[in-house]
């Protein structure tokens, strides 16, 4: 009889285990990214200057950049660090993608929340070993904190499979920024990521994210993108940018064949090629 209830509670317990699921955002667990386009590299340098002037009372900053580029065959996302003169004490440092671009003045408290277009929220601490179920801008949390070796350097390289650079979906990070922290959450440093190589790949929607400064303002959408409100001598006006829609600030480009052969579309197609430059 000792031996049966003995079973019986194995039995029970190995059923509980089954049926535990993970936590995860409200849309499900993030996807993998597979269409990246090959050859389009992002890269993020740090400032001269860091936000949190605390961390360098005598000035300066982290030292460094973040180079983004897809994987082989368009799987995921290639990070690769390179930093020095980290701070010397409070780490190690969290650092996460964030909704919002960095303004001119180098805000990094408006920068929103992490990319987190599957809206996980921020409550549960991420499981490394779950990363789907992991907010997509949760970077530190799938692949560790920064520790700095002993002369405040630090790099690393590795593939995040749910990262994209393809405009046009929530886990699109070309438009958007970085920022390091301390483990409390304080930024130290923030930076955008900037298209530095398109791999023969033209984009065929241009995206404009204005900052969060003069008559504007953000607000997250549910799916992760950002929804931004001006006023302007037109009127007010909305623009919606990497959710699972991105409805743009301009109409899509057409292709030369599309244009119109006369003086008008020739300055047409001028404009937008510099405007993409």
């Amino acid at each position: 009889m000792r031996v049966s209830n003995n079973l019986s509670l194995l039995l029970a317990a190995g059923v509980t285990a089954q049926t535990v699921e993970p936590e995860t955002g409200k849309l499900g667990n993030a996807t993998v990214v597979t269409n990246n386009p090959v050859g389009v590299v992002y890269k993020a340098v740090l400032p001269a200057e860091a936000w949190f002037k605390p961390a360098y009372p005598d000035g300066g900053n982290i030292e460094g950049e973040v180079t983004a580029v897809a994987a082989e065959g368009g799987t995921g996302v290639v990070y690769t660090y390179k930093f020095s003169n980290l701070p010397k004490e409070g780490g190690p440092f969290p650092y996460h993608l964030h909704v919002a671009p960095v303004p001119e003045n180098g805000n990094c408290t408006v920068t929103l929340a992490h990319l987190d277009p599957f809206v996980r929220g921020e409550n549960t601490t991420c499981d490394s070993t779950l990363p789907e179920t992991c907010q997509v801008g949760d970077l530190s949390g799938k692949f560790g904190a920064i520790v700095p070796e002993e002369d405040g350097t630090w790099e690393t390289t590795y593939t995040d499979l749910y990262s994209s650079t393809l405009e046009g979906i929530g886990a699109f990070f070309g438009n958007r920024s970085i920022v390091f922290h301390y483990p409390n959450k304080t930024r130290i440093s923030c930076a955008n990521f900037e298209k530095v190589e398109d791999g023969g790949v033209s984009s065929s929607v241009v995206t404009v994210l204005p900052t969060p400064t003069g008559n504007g303002s953000y607000t997250i959408l549910p799916t992760g993108g950002v929804s931004t409100s001006t006023t302007g001598g037109d009127g007010p006006s909305t623009t919606t940018s990497g959710g699972a829609e991105q409805p743009t600030t301009s109409a899509p480009i057409s292709g030369a064949g599309g244009l119109r052969s006369s003086a008008a579309g020739a300055l047409v197609l001028g404009a937008v090629v510099m405007f993409m430059l």
